[in-house]
């Protein structure tokens, strides 16, 4: 589906995983169900991996970030449906219009861009999966959790967003300063 030129958009109901996933992915809208999941591999899976041990799932899952308010977070998806209490099997009819109007909305979004475009905006944003943030393991040797690790550049982004005001005196106080020492 990456080298198509016509808008793809990617509805999660219910457990989008393994290589499917990766498919999945490769659209220009991802869209969940709100109690949906959604990764490259099952907890279990994960967890005879990481701890060779499946009846870890449970830690896996929560280390995974499946769920589509994480998912969301990280940009991997980009819209979560609301589900009716109890889940979408509740109220089929609801669920079925507010997925109708989800792909018609994110259909419009595509409505004035050109083939090209509607290519790059697909690779652009496969692209880009991952490269904000991550997760590593801890260096503790007794501790098998996994451990979200925000890159340098987020921090300073973030410092700078915080002190934005500080950092906007101090520019101004050294450009009074360079200015007087040169006038």
């Amino acid at each position: 589906s990456m080298s198509l030129t016509v808008p793809n958009i990617s509805i999660i109901i219910g457990e989008g995983g393994s290589g499917g996933a990766i498919a999945l992915a490769s659209s220009n809208k991802v869209i969940m169900l709100e109690n949906s999941i959604y990764s490259v591999i099952s907890p279990e899976g994960c967890a005879s991996i990481l701890w060779r041990d499946a009846s870890k799932s449970l830690q896996a899952a929560e280390a995974m970030k499946l769920t589509a308010k994480d998912l969301l977070n990280f940009g991997i998806i980009d819209e979560i449906i609301s589900e009716p209490l109890g889940g979408a099997h509740r109220d089929p009819d609801e669920i079925a219009l507010n997925v109708k109007s989800s792909i018609k909305n994110n259909l419009e979004y595509f409505d004035n861009m050109s083939r090209e475009e509607i290519y790059d905006h697909r690779k652009n944003k496969f692209l880009k999966i991952g490269r904000d943030k991550g997760f590593t393991k801890s260096t503790n040797l007794n501790d098998t959790s996994l451990i979200y690790k925000e890159p340098n550049l987020v921090k300073i982004k973030k410092n700078i967003s915080k002190n934005k005001y500080f950092y906007i005196g101090a520019g101004l106080a050294i450009i009074a300063l360079l200015s007087s020492l040169f006038l």
